[in-house]
């Protein structure tokens, strides 16, 4: 013990000559040389609709457009010898656009603080991108918002007298090459080395998120006979994908594709409960009264003693109400039986349940009134919801079907054109389900406006939400082509634009 203690001035001595005489060398880092693989990215070209874009906040605009993923993945294959990426960039950052000075449509939306609670609010202002100015040259980013995948390939799509009478596409005729160009022939002709191509999102998202009001086009090969809002046929959806991915690898480019996600999993349809009405007890007597809803659910009981509905029917369509909150709202609902012959006022609705998935939209909606004049006329409590504001089970099934066979065909695809696949249907069911940990802890998922996945229109990401879509493909590729890739820092990017 006694040497140790007489040892201590000398360590003392020893630290001080260290802190004074050796300073301590931190190695530096060593630079990772990033390879393309067998990838060659010299002239990339992205080909897709508003997800390729950037659309988000309800909008296209220039903060969008250059926090769109294929511009992320451009940055990453510039350090490969990849070369410029043409934006056809919108005129402001208020995304608004205009045919011959009107407007056609709305601007982005922003977090307001001005009401009782935060919601989503266009801009104010009016955009100045008009439609009718035509951008020359040729862009890279071939994302056209709002297209379906045969779209993709109608001649035409970039027409502005099109715009006019509502048979073309205003954004793609902002910089289509003439006004019978094609998206794919305007894509195609650039050459491209590498591609990307997410589609068909939209042959199944409109007719959800308008609330399943179109028509499942299953068995009909014609999409010349569809409304907006229908859903595509699966054999139509795969001969445009192939046609599309034909004239993309002509030239012997290759590429990454990316099948779809649930739109069940955004927060477009997980956001508004199904049970948003609290009632006073008054209320809620008056609404189980036979003056309201005791006369339908009398006249529904004795059709069922009649067996023209079942027991189950019967339950299912009765309603009732309670004092307090959680009231669940009143729905139309096109698939319950039709007994207006019997009785023209049981008319085919029901209280919503959980299984239903109200649209974002209904939120502004539910509690308004229908008729100014008439106080009791509350929308989603005296008067039944139309069907545009929420997605039955019955619906969900048709998209769900639908999904399915359009992503069995991009699997498919992907493997006979040997491109990488990028699984985003497994990806936006992570980030509504469990979200995905940054690296300074904390957690972007698909919480309607705090979560940083989405954007306030609740369908589309924000630029967080893209930059882990670019990783995904960057990974993709990656494993494909033996490229090594960094990817993008989702931190580096906002969860939610603020102004």
């Amino acid at each position: 013990m006694k040497k140790f203690y007489a040892l201590l001035p000398f360590l003392g001595l020893f630290l001080i000559a260290c802190e004074d005489d050796t300073p301590i060398d931190t190695p530096e880092p060593i630079p990772v040389e990033y390879t393309s693989g067998s990838a060659d990215f010299t002239n990339y070209v992205a080909v897709g609709n508003s997800l390729t874009a950037g659309f988000s906040d309800n909008a296209l605009f220039i903060d969008g457009q250059t926090n769109s993923f294929p511009n992320m993945l451009a940055s990453n294959f510039s350090l490969v010898g990849g070369g410029s990426f043409e934006i056809p960039f919108m005129a402001d950052n208020l995304g608004g656009m205009t045919l011959g000075g009107n407007p056609i449509s709305g601007n982005r939306l922003i977090l307001s603080f001005l009401g009782a609670s935060p919601s989503p609010t266009p801009v104010t202002g009016q955009g100045t991108t008009e439609v009718s100015n035509k951008l020359t040259g040729t862009y890279n980013n071939m994302g056209v918002p709002g297209a379906k995948s045969y779209e993709l390939l109608a001649p035409g799509y970039g027409s502005v007298a099109g715009v006019a009478m509502g048979t073309a596409n205003p954004y793609f005729a902002r910089f289509s090459s003439s006004e019978t160009a094609t998206v794919i022939g305007d894509a195609a002709a650039q050459g491209a080395t590498f591609f990307t191509l997410w589609a068909g999102a939209n042959d199944i998202l409109v007719y959800a998120t308008g609330g399943g009001t179109g028509v499942d086009q299953n068995g009909n090969l014609d999409p010349s006979t569809y409304s907006r809002n229908d859903v595509t046929d699966p054999n139509v959806f795969a001969g445009s994908l192939d046609a599309i991915l034909q004239a993309m690898t002509a030239n012997g480019a290759e590429g990454a594709i990316a099948n779809l996600p649930n739109v069940t999993d955004i927060p477009y349809f997980t956001t508004v409960p199904h049970n948003p009405i609290p009632l006073d007890e008054a209320t809620a007597a008056y609404l189980n009264s036979a003056e309201a809803y005791g006369a339908y659910n009398a006249g529904l009981a004795q059709l069922q003693q009649m067996s023209l509905i079942t027991e189950e029917e019967l339950a299912k369509r009765t309603i009732t109400f309670s004092p307090g909150e959680g009231n669940a709202v009143v729905i139309i609902d096109e698939d319950l039986t039709d007994l207006t012959a019997f009785n023209p006022a049981l008319i085919n609705m029901r209280q919503a349940t959980e299984d239903d998935l109200m649209v974002l939209t209904s939120r502004s909606f539910i509690g308004t009134l229908a008729d100014p004049n008439n106080p009791t006329s509350i929308n989603g409590v005296a008067v039944p919801l139309a069907d545009q504001w929420v997605l039955t089970p019955e619906e969900q099934d048709i998209v769900e079907t639908a999904l399915t066979s359009y992503n069995q065909t991009i699997a498919g695809l992907a493997a006979a054109y040997d491109l990488a696949f990028v699984d985003a249907n497994t990806l936006l069911n992570e980030l509504n389900t469990d979200g995905f940990q940054q690296a300074d802890g904390s957690i972007v998922d698909a919480t309607f406006a705090t979560g940083g996945g989405f954007s306030l229109d609740g369908v589309h990401p924000a630029p967080r939400g893209y930059a882990i879509v670019a990783n995904a493909f960057i990974q993709a590729i990656n494993t494909k082509y033996g490229s090594n890739l960094p990817g993008v820092n989702p931190l580096d990017y906002t969860g939610l634009y603020i102004d």
